[in-house]
Protein backbone atom coordinates (compact mmCIF):
# COMPACT_ATOMS: atom_id res chain seq x y z
CA UNK A 1 0.00 0.00 0.00
CA UNK A 2 2.82 2.44 0.86
CA UNK A 3 4.46 2.19 -2.60
CA UNK A 4 1.07 2.99 -4.21
CA UNK A 5 0.71 6.12 -2.03
CA UNK A 6 4.26 7.16 -2.88
CA UNK A 7 3.54 6.70 -6.58
CA UNK A 8 0.35 8.73 -6.29
CA UNK A 9 2.19 11.60 -4.58
CA UNK A 10 4.94 11.46 -7.20
CA UNK A 11 2.37 11.72 -9.98
CA UNK A 12 0.57 14.60 -8.26
CA UNK A 13 3.89 16.41 -7.77
CA UNK A 14 4.86 15.80 -11.40
CA UNK A 15 1.60 17.25 -12.72
CA UNK A 16 1.75 20.22 -10.35
CA UNK A 17 5.25 21.10 -11.53
CA UNK A 18 4.66 20.57 -15.24
CA UNK A 19 1.19 22.05 -15.62
CA UNK A 20 1.01 25.27 -17.58
CA UNK A 21 -2.19 27.21 -16.98
CA UNK A 22 -3.85 29.03 -19.82
CA UNK A 23 -3.35 32.79 -19.54
CA UNK A 24 -6.31 34.83 -18.41
CA UNK A 25 -7.84 36.68 -21.34
CA UNK A 26 -9.50 40.08 -21.27
CA UNK A 27 -12.55 38.83 -23.16
CA UNK A 28 -14.30 35.49 -23.47
CA UNK A 29 -14.70 34.35 -27.06
CA UNK A 30 -16.90 31.39 -27.97
CA UNK A 31 -15.26 30.12 -31.15
CA UNK A 32 -17.18 28.23 -33.84
CA UNK A 33 -16.32 24.61 -34.49
CA UNK A 34 -14.61 23.05 -37.50
CA UNK A 35 -13.02 19.75 -38.45
CA UNK A 36 -9.54 21.23 -38.89
CA UNK A 37 -7.05 19.69 -36.47
CA UNK A 38 -4.09 21.97 -37.27
CA UNK A 39 -2.50 23.02 -33.97
CA UNK A 40 -1.22 26.55 -33.42
CA UNK A 41 2.27 27.03 -32.00
CA UNK A 42 2.61 28.06 -28.34
CA UNK A 43 5.20 30.77 -29.05
CA UNK A 44 5.69 33.51 -31.63
CA UNK A 45 1.96 34.03 -31.86
CA UNK A 46 -0.22 37.13 -32.29
CA UNK A 47 -3.89 36.55 -31.49
CA UNK A 48 -6.59 38.96 -32.64
CA UNK A 49 -9.82 38.25 -30.77
CA UNK A 50 -13.19 39.53 -31.99
CA UNK A 51 -15.94 39.31 -29.39
CA UNK A 52 -19.68 38.98 -30.00
CA UNK A 53 -20.05 42.79 -30.06
CA UNK A 54 -17.43 43.13 -32.82
CA UNK A 55 -14.74 44.61 -30.54
CA UNK A 56 -11.16 43.65 -31.30
CA UNK A 57 -8.47 42.66 -28.77
CA UNK A 58 -4.76 42.01 -29.26
CA UNK A 59 -2.40 39.48 -27.68
CA UNK A 60 1.27 38.68 -28.22
CA UNK A 61 2.95 35.91 -26.24
CA UNK A 62 6.47 37.33 -25.73
CA UNK A 63 7.04 39.86 -22.94
CA UNK A 64 10.18 41.52 -24.44
CA UNK A 65 8.53 41.74 -27.86
CA UNK A 66 5.44 43.33 -26.29
CA UNK A 67 7.54 46.00 -24.61
CA UNK A 68 9.43 46.80 -27.83
CA UNK A 69 6.14 46.86 -29.76
CA UNK A 70 4.64 49.25 -27.17
CA UNK A 71 7.58 51.64 -27.60
CA UNK A 72 7.25 51.62 -31.40
CA UNK A 73 3.47 52.07 -31.50
CA UNK A 74 3.70 54.72 -28.78
CA UNK A 75 6.33 56.60 -30.81
CA UNK A 76 4.03 56.59 -33.84
CA UNK A 77 1.19 58.16 -31.85
CA UNK A 78 3.46 60.47 -29.82
CA UNK A 79 2.75 58.70 -26.51
CA UNK A 80 5.46 57.66 -24.10
CA UNK A 81 5.19 55.16 -21.27
CA UNK A 82 7.01 54.91 -17.95
CA UNK A 83 9.24 51.90 -17.23
CA UNK A 84 6.59 50.65 -14.76
CA UNK A 85 3.87 50.89 -17.43
CA UNK A 86 6.08 49.04 -19.94
CA UNK A 87 6.73 46.28 -17.43
CA UNK A 88 3.02 45.92 -16.66
CA UNK A 89 2.19 45.89 -20.39
CA UNK A 90 4.72 43.10 -20.91
CA UNK A 91 2.95 41.02 -18.26
CA UNK A 92 -0.54 41.51 -19.71
CA UNK A 93 -1.87 38.62 -21.80
CA UNK A 94 -4.13 40.74 -23.98
CA UNK A 95 -5.68 44.18 -24.15
CA UNK A 96 -8.44 46.06 -25.97
CA UNK A 97 -8.18 49.82 -25.53
CA UNK A 98 -7.11 52.66 -27.84
CA UNK A 99 -3.48 53.62 -27.28
CA UNK A 100 -4.59 57.00 -25.92
CA UNK A 101 -6.23 55.17 -22.97
CA UNK A 102 -3.53 52.54 -22.52
CA UNK A 103 -1.40 54.59 -20.09
CA UNK A 104 -4.27 55.09 -17.65
CA UNK A 105 -5.14 51.38 -17.91
CA UNK A 106 -1.53 50.42 -17.12
CA UNK A 107 -1.51 52.68 -14.04
CA UNK A 108 -4.14 50.45 -12.43
CA UNK A 109 -3.50 47.28 -10.46
CA UNK A 110 -3.93 43.84 -12.03
CA UNK A 111 -7.12 43.30 -10.04
CA UNK A 112 -8.58 46.62 -11.23
CA UNK A 113 -7.68 45.84 -14.86
CA UNK A 114 -9.61 42.55 -14.64
CA UNK A 115 -12.79 44.41 -13.62
CA UNK A 116 -12.61 47.06 -16.36
CA UNK A 117 -14.66 46.42 -19.50
CA UNK A 118 -12.26 47.38 -22.29
CA UNK A 119 -13.84 49.10 -25.34
CA UNK A 120 -11.74 47.30 -27.98
CA UNK A 121 -8.93 48.55 -30.22
CA UNK A 122 -10.07 50.96 -32.97
CA UNK A 123 -10.34 49.32 -36.39
CA UNK A 124 -11.91 52.18 -38.35
CA UNK A 125 -10.52 53.16 -41.71
CA UNK A 126 -9.59 56.58 -40.26
CA UNK A 127 -8.22 55.29 -36.94
CA UNK A 128 -6.93 51.78 -37.55
CA UNK A 129 -4.73 51.03 -34.57
CA UNK A 130 -5.06 47.24 -34.71
CA UNK A 131 -2.98 47.00 -37.87
CA UNK A 132 -0.25 49.13 -36.22
CA UNK A 133 -0.11 46.65 -33.33
CA UNK A 134 0.10 43.72 -35.77
CA UNK A 135 2.86 45.30 -37.88
CA UNK A 136 4.94 46.41 -34.89
CA UNK A 137 4.35 43.08 -33.10
CA UNK A 138 5.69 41.19 -36.10
CA UNK A 139 8.67 43.54 -36.40
CA UNK A 140 9.51 43.36 -32.68
CA UNK A 141 9.36 39.55 -32.65
CA UNK A 142 11.53 39.34 -35.76
CA UNK A 143 14.05 41.83 -34.32
CA UNK A 144 14.37 40.05 -30.97
CA UNK A 145 14.03 36.38 -31.89
CA UNK A 146 14.74 36.27 -35.64
CA UNK A 147 11.63 34.17 -36.08
CA UNK A 148 8.44 34.88 -37.99
CA UNK A 149 5.30 35.30 -35.98
CA UNK A 150 2.05 33.45 -36.60
CA UNK A 151 -1.15 35.49 -36.69
CA UNK A 152 -4.38 33.93 -35.50
CA UNK A 153 -7.88 35.41 -35.59
CA UNK A 154 -10.18 34.20 -32.85
CA UNK A 155 -13.68 35.27 -33.81
CA UNK A 156 -16.67 34.71 -31.58
CA UNK A 157 -19.38 32.39 -32.86
CA UNK A 158 -21.85 35.31 -32.62
CA UNK A 159 -19.53 37.99 -34.07
CA UNK A 160 -20.67 39.50 -37.32
CA UNK A 161 -18.84 38.29 -40.39
CA UNK A 162 -18.16 41.80 -41.81
CA UNK A 163 -16.04 42.66 -38.74
CA UNK A 164 -13.81 39.63 -39.20
CA UNK A 165 -13.75 40.15 -42.97
CA UNK A 166 -12.72 43.80 -42.45
CA UNK A 167 -9.88 42.69 -40.17
CA UNK A 168 -8.66 40.25 -42.81
CA UNK A 169 -8.88 42.96 -45.50
CA UNK A 170 -6.80 45.39 -43.39
CA UNK A 171 -4.08 42.77 -43.04
CA UNK A 172 -4.16 41.92 -46.74
CA UNK A 173 -3.87 45.62 -47.57
CA UNK A 174 -0.56 45.57 -45.63
CA UNK A 175 0.55 42.43 -47.50
CA UNK A 176 -0.09 40.14 -44.54
CA UNK A 177 -1.67 37.19 -46.28
CA UNK A 178 -0.91 34.34 -43.92
CA UNK A 179 -3.02 33.90 -40.81
CA UNK A 180 -5.05 31.22 -39.08
CA UNK A 181 -8.62 31.15 -37.81
CA UNK A 182 -9.02 29.64 -34.34
CA UNK A 183 -11.91 27.20 -33.97
CA UNK A 184 -12.99 24.46 -31.64
CA UNK A 185 -12.36 20.95 -32.90
CA UNK A 186 -15.45 19.24 -34.19
CA UNK A 187 -15.61 15.49 -34.69
CA UNK A 188 -15.02 14.53 -38.30
CA UNK A 189 -17.93 12.72 -39.95
CA UNK A 190 -17.46 8.98 -40.15
CA UNK A 191 -17.65 7.24 -43.49
CA UNK A 192 -20.38 4.67 -43.67
CA UNK A 193 -19.53 1.56 -45.66
CA UNK A 194 -22.13 -0.75 -47.15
Amino acid sequence: MTPMVDLAFLLVTFFMLTTKFAPEEVVMVDTPSSTSDLKLPDTNLITLSVDKDGKTYFALDSEPAKILMLEKVGAKYGISFTPQQKKRFGQMTSFGVPIQQLGSLLDRSKEEIKTIKQPGIPTDSTNNQIIDWVIQGRAANQQLFKKPVYIAIKGDNNADVPTVRKLIKYMQDKDINRFNLITDLEMKPKLVSN
